[in-house]
């Protein structure tokens, strides 16, 4: 059993969880693109400083791959925390939560369309069962409200977010082999460049909010922690076991980002949320067991 993947993950996980928290906490007190490319920018200055040599020495293998780095960090960084962080401007943190277990349904799917990765009948149906409870979330308890489009705003920019990060997780397949360092400088540096223009553009639409101290502690944390340390241990965690069953383990976000938004912002658990919660621990329990065998 591969003890420190699954380590690496469920830390990781912890850390989103509180990222959509932290994103709750700052609306009103920084706009939601701006705390996006702020995080970012404080991301590439940590781990540029820290990485120079590495950098350097990967030189080669970054100038050959730099327009894919550049997109990971586009799409998985600034594509989907730009989205969350409007979608917790909208609906609420547990919300947002519990939705982003629909990472692993989408990452199955597209694996599954575009490179025919091999899944099981048991996997099926933990993913079913997991994506169950994402749409019973969505809906507010109310399934009957998909099949009319009636989606609270803030959740349906939480879809794009979950579209988003399940395209930057197939696209890992890709990454040069050099050091995760060198890995995070760049993609870290595609993040920002992506999220400048949205600020502009919050500016120009007058919605643009400068931090205050909470807005400011928002940053630090998002900068260092959600965007350095969860983003190097989901690497090593889908380098070990694999996109498939790494993008499983987001599915412990919803429980983290649930307790978390209980104790901190003192959010209501409603019953729905609850079967949700069964749902997703559920699905990701049975599509681990049923993973293929390996000779």
């Amino acid at each position: 059993m591969p003890v420190k993947a699954y380590s690496y993950l469920v830390i990781t996980t912890l850390l989103w969880g509180g990222n959509a928290v932290v994103g709750k906490m700052a609306v009103g007190h920084i706009s939601p693109l701006t705390l996006n490319f702020a995080r970012w920018f404080v991301a590439v200055i940590v781990i540029t400083a820290i990485s120079v040599p590495q950098i350097r020495k990967d030189w080669p293998a970054l100038k050959r791959s730099w327009p894919l780095l550049l997109a990971l960090g586009a799409i998985g960084y600034t594509g989907f925390n730009a989205f969350l962080y409007s979608a917790l401007q909208y609906t609420s943190a547990v919300n947002g939560a519990i939705e982003q277990g629909g990472i692993p349904v989408l990452i199955f799917i597209i694996n599954f369309v575009f490179f025919r990765i091999k899944v099981t009948p048991v996997q099926i149906a933990g993913f079913m069962i997991s994506f169950l409870g994402v749409a019973l979330t969505a809906s507010h308890g109310d399934l009957a409200s998909l099949l009319t489009l009636t989606l609270n705003y803030g959740d349906a920019l939480m879809m794009l977010a979950v579209l988003a990060y399940s395209i930057y997780t197939v696209g890992l397949r890709w990454r040069p082999q050099i050091h995760w360092k060198s890995m995070m400088a760049a993609s870290a540096l595609g993040g920002a460049i992506a999220g400048l223009p949205m600020v502009f553009w919050e500016i120009s639409t007058s919605s643009f909010i400068f931090p205050d101290n909470v807005g400011w502690a928002a940053i630090a944390f998002t900068g260092l922690l959600p965007s350095l340390v969860s983003q190097i241990l989901y690497i090593k965690g889908v380098e070990t076991i694999g996109a498939n069953r790494a993008g499983l383990f987001v599915n412990l976000v919803p429980v983290f980002g649930t307790l978390l938004s209980l104790l901190v912002l003192r959010e209501s658990l409603q019953m729905f949320h609850v079967i949700a919660l069964v749902l997703v621990l559920g699905g990701i329990a049975i599509a681990e067991r049923g993973k293929p065998q390996t000779a």
